[in-house]
């Protein structure tokens, strides 16, 4: 059979599709928030639209470079090193709101490093164990330097503090060795020592405490740490079907928090009820069997294991961003992917999506 020459058109629209579905719900959740805060409904629109712009364009210019580009110890080193130093450089620079997870460059540009780890983590896997998957027994020499950048990455962002990223790093790298061969016994190995250390950041953090309390009972603090959780699921609620009809939600009158990044997918649910916010689910969906599909036709391990860790990436994002807002898990300040209003995400997913429709063009 002849090589593809063309992408996986079903990946192409589909995110696109993602894009424009942001872009709609973006405005619709913060037209009168922009209005009061900025005198413009069409404020984080603009700032969106921009960075979508930016990031179609980054997407079709790497979608046509090829993949084996970035197997190299002149790309992995160089683009580790960058994003080390962009994890740190947040910590020196004035935070915002007690964090410290973006870099701002004025009132209106704002860049976040922990985005770019997410792909380069990927990209550093791959490239560190497609020609060790003979040796994934070999701690020492093999499992011990795979997760050491992946430990420092995640360190500094949970340091940040950004738990909800740094979850998402963890859940990638573990999913990224499995599939490279790693056993399963030192899966649980690995979980035996993690386990205290998430624990503790969340028994000895008050705010982190008081949301997983609010988790078990979300009634018990409907005021104060339940209010985000409480409002979403009456935003969820209240969609019914159908919804209320776009641009007619109520709870992203001051009510919900952040109704255009962390809680979007309630504003969803609510404006466009359960159809709509199945919609944007199955969009997912499709996006994730056309991305593991090209994971089990690829034959090139380094092609195989940076299309599964940058497919499993959006999907694990997408699942815990989803999971908060209809409270199957704790609230944790995590985007939807191509949905939430927020540049650099949108960006470096649309670019990271560029290199898996490239590795498409491989398959046979």
């Amino acid at each position: 059979m002849a090589k593809r020459v063309g992408v996986d058109k079903w990946l192409f629209f589909t995110t696109l599709s993602l894009v424009v579905a942001g872009l709609a719900m973006v405005f619709s959740a913060s037209a009168v928030m922009a209005q009061v805060r900025y005198g413009s409904p069409y404020t984080f629109l603009g700032r969106q639209a921009a960075w979508a712009l930016l990031g179609v364009i980054a997407m079709i210019i790497l979608m046509r470079v090829d993949y084996r580009r970035y197997n190299s110890k002149k790309f992995i080193y160089p683009a580790l090193g960058i994003t080390l130093l962009l994890l740190l450089a947040v910590f020196v620079l004035p935070g915002s709101h007690g964090t410290h997870r973006w870099a701002r460059f004025g009132p209106f540009f704002t860049f976040q490093p922990s985005e770019v780890a997410k792909p380069i983590l990927a990209f550093y896997l791959a490239w560190f164990l497609h020609n060790r998957l003979h040796t994934m027994r070999d701690w020492r020499h093999t499992l011990l330097p795979a997760v050491v950048p992946a430990l420092i990455f995640i360190g500094l962002v949970v340091k940040e503090p950004d738990l909800g990223t740094a979850l998402v790093l963890f859940g990638m790298t573990i999913l990224v060795l499995l599939l490279a061969g790693m056993e399963w016994r030192y899966v649980l190995g690995i979980f035996a020592a993690v386990a205290p250390v998430i624990a503790a950041l969340l028994v000895f953090v008050p705010w982190r405490l008081a949301r997983m309390k609010v988790f078990l009972h979300p009634e018990a603090d409907p005021q104060g740490a339940g209010f985000h959780i409480n409002q979403s699921l009456i935003a969820v609620g209240t969609g019914g079907w159908t919804g209320r009809g776009y641009m007619e939600g109520v709870q992203k009158l001051f009510y919900l928090p952040e109704p255009h990044t962390d809680f979007i997918y309630a504003n969803i649910a609510e404006e466009l009820g359960f159809l709509g916010a199945m919609f944007i689910l199955l969009l997912f969906v499709i996006l994730g069997i056309r991305g593991l599909r090209a994971v089990f036709l690829l034959r090139d391990p380094f092609a195989r294991l940076l299309a599964f860790g940058i497919t499993v990436t959006i999907l694990i994002q997408a699942f815990f961003n989803m999971s908060v807002v209809v409270a199957l898990l704790p609230t944790k300040g995590i985007t939807l992917p191509f949905i939430s209003s927020g540049g650099t995400s949108l960006c470096i997913m649309l670019a990271s999506i560029g290199i898996l429709l490239n590795l498409t063009r491989e398959i046979d």
